[in-house]
């Protein structure tokens, strides 16, 4: 049978219930019915082609006068307003919420503690000129969380969101730069923007820059409802409302953060040096004599050179790739389908008879489910063993998606099999509906096993 591998369940933390059911009559002008489809009319009217060709991790892209319905539609996404239910079903700061603004090129943080009520908020906001930071809105609202899952699954990575809300002509934040792909929507109102040259290009980290260093803007632009900007991790930028004009409300989605190609290699590292240790006693050799105690190890660069040409070696020899922690981390973490609503870190709902070795069977909430290999140590005493793992993210909590309430253990939902099931589970992913008693599997036993674990998981529907 297989063994199925639970996430954790976190404490409670207060967490607020209260989520944003949108009433207005007001057409979406994106197109939802794939990952694919909603980034293309996300970014429109620039093509995807044109984005990764032109713009993604290279230079800004403005997109202005998209239309009316593209306008109406983002006044309706998140207003000031909002907040009031919001609040009201509990809400803290630091943790939900933060109040802040730009004084002498300086970000001042209001040190407010404890419960943020919406009168609260809008004192400060009114009397003390501060911009309202509001963490990760698709907790609370559909449709961010509809927008947000989806670019989850075209990018392959967590993205995340914070709501900005702005007085007029004040500034929140001093000119800085940020370790993530960024992409601003203007909801409410409008706001002034300056972009700059990075001075470190793709950037790791987030860091203020003195006005003295940034130099001319390249961008400068107002941002009204419906206009979309994107920059990519390093550009320098800062914004302000207008004096005159109602206040400003983005919402800043970002993505990409630590997912960059040595984060990758740094990840999948260990895994490849530990089997490699196994077969080359080269590798388990110990280094030379206060090799550590070298203040120039250049000695050894040609005999390091030499051993990490094999471990590269074993990057086309090895016929599995090994769970990396980064997608474990993913897929522990993301949001669950906008689709599977009802059943959220619980049962999954379940519907019709479960499948028989005469069933046709389709993989469902394919977006959000991958499998991968590793290696299974059950007790010192026994070998360790490769088996395949299914992770999932129907059970996944909206209320706790990117606020960092968990602890990074990695665990996620799913199940494990032998590693014998590895081509049955390559021809669920890969297939239109199949027929249980074809999955390539020599038993029939195993072929009803593979199956029903999948259904009961949620994953697997029967095709009448």
């Amino acid at each position: 049978m297989p063994r199925r591998v639970r996430k954790g369940v976190d404490a409670d933390h207060s967490k607020p219930k209260v989520a944003k059911q949108v009433e207005d009559d007001t057409k979406s002008p994106l197109d939802f019915t794939s990952p694919e489809k909603l980034f293309e009319s996300f970014i429109s009217p620039v093509t995807r082609d044109e984005f990764f060709r032109d713009y993604w991790e290279n230079k800004p892209m403005l997109l202005q006068e998209r239309g009316s319905e593209f306008a109406a539609y983002c006044q309706t996404l998140f207003r000031l307003s909002d907040l009031n239910p919001i609040a009201g079903g509990g809400i803290h700061f630091e943790r939900d919420v933060n109040l802040f603004k730009c004084k002498d090129g300086k970000k001042v943080v209001l040190p407010r503690r404890g419960k943020a009520t919406y009168v609260h908020l809008l004192k400060d906001f009114g009397s003390k000129k501060a911009t309202i930071q509001f963490h990760q809105p698709q907790r609370f609202n559909d449709d961010l969380w509809h927008i947000i899952e989806k670019l989850e699954c075209f990018f392959g990575t967590l993205v995340g969101s914070n709501v900005y809300i702005t007085p007029q002509d004040s500034q929140g934040l001093p000119a800085h730069y940020d370790d993530v792909e960024v992409f601003i929507l203007q909801l409410e109102g409008e706001k002034h923007w300056r972009l700059y040259s990075p001075v470190c290009p793709l950037a790791r980290d987030y860091n203020v820059v003195p006005e003295d260093v940034i130099g001319s803007p390249t961008h400068d632009f107002v941002l009204k409802p419906g206009d979309l900007v994107y920059f990519p991790r390093g550009v320098i930028h800062q914004a302000h409302t207008l004096p005159g004009s109602s206040h400003s409300t983005h919402v800043t989605i970002s993505t990409y953060q630590n997912n960059s190609w040595g984060d990758y290699i740094q990840d999948l590292l260990p895994g490849i040096l530990f089997d490699a240790a196994k077969e080359n006693i080269d590798l388990r050799r110990g280094i030379p004599r206060q090799q550590m105690m070298k203040i120039d190890p250049s000695s050894t660069a040609k005999q390091l050179s030499s051993l990490l040409s094999t471990v590269i070696k074993r990057l086309d020899e090895n016929p599995h790739m090994r769970s990396l922690s980064m997608f474990r981390d993913f897929m522990g973490n993301r949001l669950p389908p906008f689709s599977h609503r009802k059943g959220l870190d619980q049962t999954p709902v379940l519907t019709g008879m479960p499948p028989t070795i005469g069933s046709m069977v389709q993989l469902q909430y394919r977006d959000y489910a991958f499998f991968t290999v590793d290696q299974v140590l059950e007790s010192p005493d026994t070998k360790a063993e490769l088996m395949v793992f299914v992770y999932h993210a129907l059970r996944n909590s909206r209320e706790t998606h990117m606020m960092g309430l968990e602890e990074e253990d990695h665990s996620v939902n799913g199940l494990r099999f032998p590693v014998s099931y590895i081509n049955a589970l390559k021809q669920l992913w890969a297939s239109d509906p199949v027929l249980v008693q074809d999955l390539p599997l020599e038993k029939d036993e195993d072929k009803q096993n593979l199956a029903l674990s999948l259904w009961t998981e949620g994953l697997l529907l029967v095709v009448p």
